[in-house]
């Protein structure tokens, strides 16, 4: 069974960049129909509800990588800070402010891949390798 990544974009324009980071994930054949919006019902007398997360179905193979190649580039798109938060099905949580990724170098850009890689693994995998 594969675990469930819940990932929030925090601050002005939630929603829109949720949308915008969906799109590009399921541009990914290793993410297609991994990936799904997530939305509260509407509250009574509303014309619809607002997105509030995405989740994306990680297993083996490789999916964790694409995640999170396919993150940072999304990432380097967009101008200004960003914040994002990760949740796993037991409550662990990563977050990923981000100022200026556009300006990032190839070996900074490959390092926070690899990082946010580790950090999208299945629970068993994260606990495997150094602690650094």
């Amino acid at each position: 069974m594969d675990e469930r990544l819940v990932v929030e974009v925090v601050g002005d324009r939630s929603a829109d960049e949720l949308r915008s980071l969906r799109d590009w994930l399921v541009a990914e054949e290793e993410l297609r129909g991994r990936v799904r919006l997530e939305s509260p019902p509407p509250e009574p007398g509303a014309l619809g509800s607002v997105v509030e997360a995405l989740t994306i179905a990680l297993g083996p193979g490789g999916v964790a990588t694409a995640a999170a190649s396919v993150l940072i580039s999304w990432l380097r798109r967009r101008t200004g800070d960003i914040s994002l938060k990760a949740t796993w099905p037991d409550g662990t949580s990563t977050e990923l402010n981000v100022t200026n990724v556009k300006g990032l170098d190839v070996t900074e850009v490959q390092r926070m891949t690899a990082e946010l890689s580790r950090s999208l693994a299945p629970a068993d995998d994260r606990d495997i390798g150094d602690a650094s």
